[in-house]
């Protein structure tokens, strides 16, 4: 066992298999911990106050640290552990880079403590000033938090590197199990106040975890702080568009919660709910390829291989249209459902859980473009462009936006998903069409046929679960969370199984990509390679 958190993926696939297991596992626990919390709480003030608290320290964890990790950390020390006179010299790097964030996390995360009233009032302007100070208190400790995670990240990209994922995506799991903690326990002790300790609580197990990781793989703690070394000095340069936009990005969800503050009651909380629901399949699917195939992305664009780059970049984009096409079948037409078995509980009322579904339906709508999103950009990370991403970013989150003010006041909630996805979609765009041009085609032909299969599997899909939802209120009552359970999994299992034997009848390629992937890492048969086939085959 211990070997296996060790090994080192070598396709794309079998890590992006590794990273999509342990976020599948994670996104359960996810799960179960919304459903602990709804029943507990509701869609009332002490979640809406809990989960607006989130907002900006998640603002400042993503644009400080993975901004600065994703763009900068991982060339630089992959650069030099992977020269065999350099190694030592890469856990050196580290633990400087280390001691930065810490600094750089640490001395922001206190000025904000400081303003945390200011801030609390600015993010739920449409709270009571009870609430806003329920939202101050949880805001300052998550704070804390902040600094822990930030400091597990590190460790975190030194795996990625390696490409030793099993540790790194494991300890997301143990971050909810952390939370869940301060929902059943820390509660009792401390009041609703045992909910941010929780949050804390799971940042310290998330840090446990990638220390273990890295000590394994040869990390040795000690002391340096070179804060105006060239490699430091290479970090900033690499970081500053990347950080815009992920800033842009952040800005948007910020603004979000702030129109749904002054919305109904709750409201705050439902399009939280469904956000975490629909991030399910984006997080183990399209997130796990995009990691696994950044170095790839890398390796080849650097070495002006322009050719095999599209070749690969087809193959992870027809497997994910593969994979997705059938999440977003299941999820627009077992919303209900979902929604019932995550939050749907306590008291956590059916009108709640209505509008939480009909949120999730527009969010369903944007699992392949936000998937692509992450793709796309990793390949500009490849060509050392951060600054088209961030472009993107900034125009897809001003039509957000203005959508967003404009579509709730006509669907209220909802029309948060509407303009979620207008904004995904509008950035999936401004993404695809200038990488395009730059590379002079990104394979599109090669597309159309596992298109046409998919399509033609997803609707066998989706009218297989329609006409069996029925059936399974005959079979399994609706009033417990085991009968709806059974329900989702009867409709939506012998559906994607109808999905699973069209494409292979239809000989879809990705199908038999996918399945021979996952051989390679757990049969471990042979020895596979990251490089793409010379007679066009998918490359994994």
């Amino acid at each position: 066992m211990f070997k296996f958190f060790h090994l080192e993926s070598k396709t794309i696939i079998s890590a992006a298999v590794m990273v999509g297991l342990f976020s599948f596992v994670s996104r359960l626990v996810g799960f179960a911990r919304d459903r602990i919390l709804a029943g507990a709480f509701g869609a009332g003030d002490t979640l809406d106050a809990y989960y607006a608290a989130f907002k900006i320290p998640d603002f400042m964890f993503s644009l400080l640290v993975v901004g600065s990790l994703s763009a900068s950390f991982i060339p630089l020390f992959s650069k030099y552990y992977h020269h065999p006179f350099d190694r030592k010299k890469a856990w050196i790097f580290s633990n400087n880079f280390l001691h930065l964030v810490v600094v750089s996390v640490g001395g922001v995360s206190l000025l904000l403590a400081v303003f945390a009233p200011f801030f609390s009032s600015l993010i739920a302007p449409g709270f009571s000033l009870a609430k806003q100070e329920l939202v101050m208190v949880f805001f300052r400790i998550m704070l804390l938090a902040q600094v822990l995670l930030a400091c597990s990240m590190v460790f975190g990209s030194a795996l990625q590197s390696l490409k030793r994922f099993a540790l790194y995506a494991i300890a997301p799991i143990f971050y909810n199990l952390g939370i869940i903690a301060g929902a059943l326990w820390f509660v009792d002790w401390w009041g609703d106040i045992g909910l941010a300790w929780g949050v804390v609580f799971g940042a310290l197990l998330h840090l446990g975890v990638q220390v273990v990781g890295v000590y394994g793989s040869g990390y040795r703690y000690q002391w340096t702080f070179h804060p105006r070394d060239h490699d430091t000095k290479e970090v900033i340069r690499l970081t500053g568009p990347r950080m815009l936009g992920i800033a842009v990005q952040q800005i948007m969800f910020v603004f979000f919660t702030m129109i749904a503050s002054g919305l109904a009651v709750g409201s705050v909380s439902i399009f939280q709910f469904a956000y975490n629901i629909e991030y399910f399949p984006v997080g183990i699917i399209g997130i796990s390829y995009a990691i696994a195939a950044f170095p790839t992305f890398t390796e080849l664009l650097e070495g002006k291989r322009v050719e095999a780059f599209v070749e690969t970049f087809v193959n992870v984009v027809r497997q994910l249209l593969f994979l997705l096409v059938p999440m977003t079948i299941l999820f627009l037409v077992l919303r209900a459902q979902m929604v019932r078995l995550v939050v749907g509980a306590g008291a956590f009322d059916w009108e709640a859980t209505i509008l939480t579904a009909d949120t999730l339906a527009f969010f369903s709508l944007t699992f392949i473009p936000q998937s692509l999103v992450y793709v796309l950009a990793r390949a500009f990370f490849g060509l050392h462009d951060t600054v088209t991403p961030m472009m993107a970013g900034i125009v897809s989150v001003v039509v957000g936006l203005v959508s967003a003010f404009w579509l709730t006041s006509i669907f209220g909630v909802i029309g948060l998903g509407i303009a979620f996805s207008i904004a995904s979609i509008i950035q999936l765009a401004l993404l695809w069409v200038p990488l395009r041009q730059r590379l002079g085609t990104l394979g599109e032909s090669k597309m159309i046929s596992a298109l046409f299969k998919t399509t033609v599997a997803g609707l066998v899909c989706a009218l297989v679960t329609q006409l069996l939802k029925p059936v399974a209120v005959q079979l399994f009552s609706l009033d417990t969370f085991l009968g709806v359970f059974f329900q989702g999994c009867f409709a939506g299992g012998i559906g994607l199984s109808s999905y699973l034997l069209v494409s292979f009848l239809l000989r879809s390629e990705e199908l038999q990509a996918i399945i021979m992937g996952m051989r390679k890492k757990f049969l471990r048969a042979y020895k596979p390679s990251e490089s793409v086939p010379l007679d066009g085959g998918f490359s994994t």
